[in-house]
């Protein structure tokens, strides 16, 4: 790209556009006169030019477009479960995952590698800068920056719909660009989904048709856009499934006389979903069919056990942590074991549909603790057998006998306080639940432990 103050009169006026990570800082008069402003934002866009779908996404979506190699900055774990005392295991259960999330919130976990914030399945976000470099026919210039900041979220556990929540800020310019005629034309649908006819239904506003300038005053710039789909549109199966894109695509129009390429583009993407799974939450719909399901976000979920002392399922997650940390060292024996639901990459899949394949998990788990620790391996009843990947998984201890395409033994049985073992599988079901994790290789979970 020339430097500004070789511009060719002949040309006229020119706009070049970058879309960039946020928090790009705008090029000084001086670095756009030697150029090096330009190249060092033509850097700035190549790097942000790259994958727009989340490593965290799962089912259709996930193949939509190509994949991040870096995580997503993910949510904090959760307010320990422990504070239900031990003495009313009834009340255990897995905290709320977040629905909402403040601006400066998004805010805090945008820039740099990361172009996601994925605080729960019901409450994410994304964000993008564009920065306009205003060039004229003399080689003066002047810079208009700006950006946009997209929360989605399902703001009840039995709500099919989702609301994304436009915020442009950061309002910045340098010398006197004309921007009261550079309009935004914003264009927010779903151009994608599985099954690919489905009726969807759309409200609120998103910053459309609205001037640099315009938004600049409004103070705040917050729109709410809002999509919901009704159930029975879903795939054939239980789960009433349907999956989609949300994908904006930002654009501008220049002031007359003013040249420039594209002025923005799709930039970035979601991936929203609805259900009505009969063994998740509102199934029913209150009685009320219409109603059925929820809504959430095709990400992967993350489980997350603690290893402190006041933790119920700390026997658990010491055994999870020990099978993260020294798999080779596990029983069944396995020099090679890497296990699933470490990493994103290889999370874990639930099993709802097929109870043999749960109770075959569970049957080879339990024969591995009698082999390796002996037929008394209870204590007296103290202790129960446990087992990672869980057997409520298709990962679990019977994944070779089902699809041949692991190695053997890729697992770990542990026997552990039985008290402990019963509480973590009671978190467990508890987290699915609130997660809404759906049955198969559509949907996934990562297990944390501290």
């Amino acid at each position: 790209m020339p430097a500004v103050s070789s511009a060719d009169p002949s040309v006229g006026p020119r706009v070049e556009t970058f879309v960039l990570p946020v928090g790009t800082p705008t090029p000084t008069p001086t670095e756009l006169e030697s150029g090096e402003g330009l190249q060092q934002l033509e850097r700035a866009a190549s790097e942000a030019g790259g994958p727009r779908n989340a490593l965290e996404t799962v089912g259709s979506a996930a193949g939509y477009a190509a994949k991040s190699a870096k995580p997503s900055a993910v949510g904090a774990a959760l307010p320990a479960a422990s504070g239900k005392t031990a003495a009313a295991p009834a009340g255990l259960a897995y905290p709320d995952p977040p629905r909402s999330m403040s601006l400066q919130e998004c805010k805090d976990h945008m820039g740099g590698d990361a172009k996601y914030y994925l605080k729960s399945r019901f409450s994410v976000c994304t964000a993008l800068q564009i920065t306009q470099v205003w060039i004229s026919s003399r080689g003066r210039a002047g810079t208009s920056s700006l950006t946009f900041y997209i929360r989605g979220s399902v703001p009840k556990e039995t709500s099919r719909t989702i609301n994304f929540d436009w915020d442009v800020t950061d309002f910045v310019k340098v010398g006197n660009p004309p921007t009261s005629g550079l309009t935004y034309t914003v264009k927010s649908d779903l151009p994608k989904t599985w099954p690919a006819r489905v009726r969807v239904n759309y409200g609120g506003t998103t910053p459309n048709a609205k001037s640099y300038d315009q938004l600049a005053r409004m103070r705040p710039a917050h729109f709410t856009h809002t999509v919901t789909v009704a159930p029975g549109q879903g795939n054939s199966g239980r789960t009433d499934l349907v999956e989609a894109i949300y994908e904006p695509t930002i654009s501008g129009k220049l002031p007359p006389g003013w040249l420039g390429d594209s002025q923005g583009g799709k930039p970035f993407m979601m991936a929203p979903r609805w259900d009505a799974a009969p063994y998740l939450k509102n199934s029913t719909g209150g009685g009320t069919p219409a109603k059925r399901g929820a809504a959430s976000f095709a990400y992967l979920g993350f489980l997350h056990y603690s290893t402190k002392v006041t933790a119920p399922e700390r026997g658990v997650a010491q055994h999870i942590k020990s099978v993260f940390t020294n798999p080779s060292r596990t029983k069944p024996t396995n020099p090679a074991k890497k296990v699933a639901g470490q990493e994103p990459k290889y999370p874990l899949h639930r099993i709802v549909a097929d109870a043999a394949r749960h109770d075959r998990n569970r049957q080879l788990a339990v024969a591995d603790c009698k082999r390796y620790f002996g037929p008394r391996y209870s204590e007296n009843n103290t202790k129960d057998c446990d087992e990672f990947p869980f057997a409520s998984t298709y990962e679990g201890a019977a994944e070779f006998e089902y699809t041949g395409d692991v190695m053997k033994n890729n697992y770990s049985v542990l026997p552990v306080n039985k008290k402990q073992n019963g509480d973590a599988g009671t978190l467990l079901k508890s987290f699915y639940a609130k997660n809404r994790i759906i049955d198969g290789m559509e949907d996934g979970f990562v297990v944390q432990i501290d």
